[in-house]
Order: structure tokens, then sequence, then C-alpha cells
């Protein structure tokens, strides 16, 4: 099912986390992350959320290239936005395995910047491919092409993309069963908190090719029309690259630091 506009703006409105689980649930729509966990004063920050939020995202794709050579065929401004971030602390994490600690790696080091250094503006960016990219599809598209048999049926559901109600006010971020703790391990949580996840358009060939070799292909689609099926069913708020890859040296080059 596809949000229509004003089912999607109410969403954006309520701004809560039982709210961006109703928008994981309704499949692709346009970004919805809001600034509610945003620290008071992270102005810069609070700046790229709004433009994210307003950047487009194209999701109604019916075949898709190998290659992307026109950049229509990713979300070009909304990466623009981030490249151009004028935030003095950015960090890029090279997060490739859906099964190790990257979304508790990346809390960690939201919490520090923010409480432990004060840098409030602090943005974090998940530059996501391999196994860890298989959080970025909603639920509909793993029981559609059964994407559990390609985690070794680790995950029998995409939990990362499911928030779980916590509290959220930073008055209690020293409670670990607040979203500043483990609860706050998911996709939708970090998103609250001004973290961006970026998609990767050669990771989602790759899948595509895995499912098809698989026979995970129930419409016996061609490869450019899966491909095109699974970008248009990225979780809420995923900004597509043209590739992961290529893309971490466009943000080192902007300042971004690098970690693993």
């Amino acid at each position: 099912m596809t949000l229509d506009s004003s089912r999607r703006t109410a969403l954006v409105s309520l701004g809560a986390l039982v709210a961006g689980t109703a928008a994981l649930a309704a499949g692709p729509s346009h970004a919805a992350t809001t600034a509610q966990i945003i620290p008071p004063g992270a102005q810069e920050l609070a700046d790229l959320m709004g433009r994210l939020r307003r950047a487009p995202r194209r999701r109604d794709f019916k075949t898709v290239p190998m290659i992307l050579q026109q950049s229509a065929f990713w979300d070009s401004d909304a990466l623009k936005e981030i490249i151009a971030y004028r935030g003095t602390r950015k960090q890029v994490w090279d997060n490739t395995n859906l099964a190790g600690p990257w979304l508790n790696l990346m809390r960690n080091s939201i919490n520090a910047q923010i409480f432990s250094f004060a840098h409030k503006d602090f943005l974090a960016v998940s530059a996501t491919h391999g196994t860890a990219h298989l959080a970025l599809f909603d639920q509909a598209m793993w029981e559609k092409y059964e994407l559990a048999t390609l985690t070794g049926n680790g995950f029998k559901t995409n939990t990362l993309a499911m928030p779980k109600s916590a509290p959220s006010a930073f008055a209690q971020s020293e409670d670990p069963d607040s979203v500043f703790g483990p609860v706050g391990d998911t996709i939708p949580a970090l998103q609250e908190r001004g973290a961006v996840f970026l998609a990767c358009h050669n990771a989602i060939w790759e899948v595509t090719a895995k499912l098809i070799a698989s026979g995970k292909n129930p419409d016996h689609a061609p490869h450019e029309a899966v491909a095109a099926e699974l970008t248009n069913h990225l979780i809420d708020g995923i900004v597509l690259t043209p590739g992961i890859v290529a893309t971490i040296p466009e943000l080192q080059q902007a300042g971004f630091h690098y970690a693993t």
C-alpha cells in the first residue's frame, strides 16, 4: 500500500515513533524523518533535516539501468544537501554487515558527540551496502522476495526498520531504556535523532541478481524491473545514491570522517 500525500503529511506532523511504524508498514513514501530528538540549539542539523524532508524522492521506477548515468535515477537533491552540510562535526559509517553492531556504534557515536563533546550539530551518515542494505527495504519486499534467505535466516523480518516505543526526552538521556540506550538501535530511532541512511544502487542491483539466480522472482520480471521495484520500496527517509563505494569519497572530500 502506498501512502497518499495527506496521510504522509499527517505522519510527518505527528513526528512520533509510533507514526514512524505506520509509515514503514505502509511501504514507500516521501522522506518523513522528523527533528523530534534533535538537541536544542542544533540549528544546522535541524535545518538539514528540514531540507531533507522537502527534497524529492523518486519511487515510481518501472526499470532502472545497471549503471546510473543520470541524476534523475538517484536522490540527487538530498545527497547534495548532505554533502554540503555546514556542521563542523560529521561522520560517515561504512556499514556492510546486517548482523553486526552498526546501529549500536552509530548511536554511541551520536551520544558521545552530543553529550560528551557538546557538538550538538553532529551528523552521522550510514553508507549502507553489503547485507546491511537489506535493512533498507520495507517488509513488503522482505516477504515478496523472501529476503530473510539472504541473511542465512538470521533475520525472519526486518526488525532493524521497526521502531520501539521508548522515552525520548533529553532529560532522560541516562535512562538505558530510552532511545539513547540500546532500544534506540533501530533505523527509525536514529533517523529521529538526525542520522541519515544512504542506500546503494549497486547493492540493489546485486541483491536483484541473487534473487533471480535463486528463483526468488515471483513475477518472472527482468533484472531491471526487479531492481526498480526494490528501489521503490526503500523505507521512509532513505537517500538513494548511485553507489556507496563511490559516494564515500565525495563525503570525505566534503570533510566527513570515515568510520567502519
